[in-house]
């Protein structure tokens, strides 16, 4: 539709019917957002909602303790998190924890998520998480991954009662992807691929340096991965990180249509490795962005595109540096080619919304503010303290705002947040319940509660 200094955006129902200038439509509600931007809702293509009551807990976290005996070190997120807190998590804690972050989300203005909720232990945790997904009222990708493995976990088979249960149509708000974790045994990944392309679901899986998951991606990018020889890439499948993988695996990736989803701030502090958007860039891809744990970062879409765009500018300003020798005339060298050009904040905004709509199988729903689309809107105060005079329209909400410039949230035509409020929530009671979650967590992990031990 291009861009407009000012517009108006008809809805009727779910759907966007009109966008631009002075449409007509007598009789319509309307929602006067001048000193406003108006922009399609945000999309969190990774997001591990359960871990919400352990918000910060891992602010010096590595993914995996390194043995260097530093707070970095320990506590660590594999050792804590995955292997202490997530075992003893109740349904009851899955279902407060991924409630309480998706109202977080949306007050932030991201109305999409895909929510990878390693906490199956049971098809009770699981309908835990469904349910808190569709109570959260928001759009989102139920991401089916493993638990524990203790015995009353039905993973990955109970995808189907999962899929007939919940999911019986695929045009409604909450969809589902598998997850398809590759660090698994081969016989349980290769069964989660073969159950997800049985049932017509995405695949997720993440791909971290450091994790020895590079010659199993390799086996799957040559077509030989998996018990049978027959898992391979294709456009339903979504990488996240895609750290620290081979040459091999980038290629065939890029040519079989396969996703990829950066969570920036979370790989450059828990040394998953450098987030590979110059890879991304000479392999002609784009990635969707992702806020990954919250025990170690904020999850709003701000944080993450200022992140990938002054990320992506340090390596390509430094590499251009470099190509002087830091002496007049050479110490400001014009960029040699085949230099990456820098990211702008167009191209990150771009990022946050379509591609993550795309890599959700979701593109033709949300994503961008087009006629025939459901009414994913945000809008953005202009008007606010940290914005004011504007502008650049994508410069302010990039390079300046945050959740607190989120105004009014709509998801499907329905009004979320309206005026700074979310609206049908009682966040004081989700406060105490999520705290009380909390409190067993802690308790039952055997892990004492300090403010400060952990930074």
């Amino acid at each position: 539709m291009g861009n407009f200094e000012t517009a108006d955006v008809l809805v009727e129902g779910k759907k966007i019917v009109a966008v631009g200038p002075a449409v007509r439509a007598d009789g319509a509600d309307v929602i006067d957002a001048r000193g406003r931007i108006v922009m399609p809702g945000f999309v969190d293509t990774h997001h591990h909602q359960f871990e919400t009551a352990l918000r910060s807990f891992l602010s010096n976290g590595l993914l995996t303790d390194d043995g260097s005996g530093s707070p970095s070190a320990n506590p660590s997120y594999t050792d804590h998190v995955l292997q202490r807190f997530a075992r003893v998590y109740r349904p009851q804690d899955v279902y407060i924890n991924s409630l309480f972050a998706g109202l977080s989300q949306l007050d932030a203005g991201v109305t999409s998520v895909l929510d990878v909720s390693q906490i199956h232990h049971s098809p009770e945790h699981s309908d835990a998480a469904v349910q808190a997904l569709i109570d959260a009222g928001r759009r989102a990708a139920f991401g089916y991954f493993e638990g524990d493995g203790r015995p009353s976990a039905r993973y990955p088979q109970d995808a189907r009662r999962l899929r007939n249960q919940w999911f019986s149509s695929d045009n409604q708000l909450v969809t589902m992807v598998m997850g398809g974790e590759v660090y698994l045994s081969e016989e349980m990944y290769t069964q989660s691929w073969r159950i997800a392309r049985e049932l017509g679901l995405p695949i997720a899986a993440h791909a971290v340096s450091g994790a020895g998951m590079r010659p199993i991606l390799d086996d799957i990018a040559r077509g030989t991965g998996g018990t049978g020889n027959d898992i391979g890439f294709g456009p339903d499948v979504l990488l996240i990180h895609m750290t620290g993988m081979s040459d091999l695996a980038w290629r065939r990736a890029r040519d079989a249509g396969v996703r990829v989803s950066v969570a920036v701030p979370i790989e450059m502090t828990m040394r998953h490795g450098t987030p590979p958007l110059l890879t991304l860039q000479e392999m002609g891809m784009e990635p969707s962005l992702s806020s990954d744990v919250e025990t170690t970062m904020a999850a709003d879409a701000f944080t993450l595109m200022r992140s990938a765009l002054t990320m992506q500018r340090m390596l390509v300003n430094q590499r251009v540096l470099d190509q002087g020798d830091y002496t007049p005339p050479t110490h400001w060298p014009t960029p040699a080619p085949g230099t990456p050009p820098l990211l702008n904040v167009r191209d990150v905004l771009r990022f946050a919304t379509l591609n993550g709509a795309r890599d959700l199988h979701l593109e033709h729903r949300t994503g961008s503010l087009t006629p025939g689309k459901e009414a994913d809107i945000i809008l953005l105060d202009t008007t606010a303290l940290n914005v004011t005079p504007l502008n650049s329209a994508p410069g302010a909400v990039v390079s300046l705002m945050d959740r607190t410039n989120v105004e009014t949230v709509i998801v499907a035509g329905k009004v979320r947040k309206w005026r700074g409020t979310l609206l049908d929530t009682d966040i004081n009671r989700l406060r105490t319940e999520l705290e009380k979650s909390r409190d067993h967590l802690f308790r039952a992990a055997g892990i004492r509660r300090d403010l400060f031990a952990y930074s």
